[in-house]
């Protein structure tokens, strides 16, 4: 019976390796990873909802859900220019949270974290300004997509 059990053994392949997974690995949050996406919009303000939905996307867990409290930490409006290839050229402070530099440069970051924003085809490229609505718990609401406040 031994020598049965030696020789069923000695028959035996070497171990499998794991099957090859195709899957891409995950992509860090905040980037903008695979195809960039084109905007129908003829208007800055029909492409504000294209970008707001763009920045949502990329910060899904950063988005302050459901209705806004009534004193929020920060409130800044920024002006941010797109070029044809959906690249941020320039960020211009409408009004900026002084009082909150780190809102600010935040802010700044997340939206060049964004780049490439879907491609402005209608308009070749395009200047788009959107309201920041800035919870103290750091989560936020564009006023283009907001829910409102209590």
């Amino acid at each position: 019976m031994a020598a049965v059990a030696a020789i069923v053994a000695a028959c035996k392949s070497g171990p499998q390796p794991p099957p090859a997974q195709d899957a891409p690995p995950p992509q860090p949050v905040g980037t903008a990873a695979g195809p960039v996406r084109s905007s129908a919009a003829a208007t800055p303000r029909a492409y504000r909802r294209d970008a707001a939905s763009h920045l949502y996307g990329l910060n899904p867990q950063r988005i302050y859900k459901g209705k806004l409290p009534p004193l929020l930490y920060a409130i800044g409006v920024l002006e941010v220019d797109i070029d044809r290839m959906g690249r941020v050229s320039a960020l211009r402070w409408m009004r900026a949270p002084r009082h909150a530099p780190e809102v600010i440069r935040e802010i700044e970051r997340t939206v060049r974290a964004a780049a490439p924003f879907p491609v402005p085809a209608r308009m070749q490229r395009v200047t788009y300004t959107d309201t920041w609505l800035w919870d103290k718990s750091g989560h936020f609401q564009l006023d283009t997509l907001t829910e409102g406040q209590l």
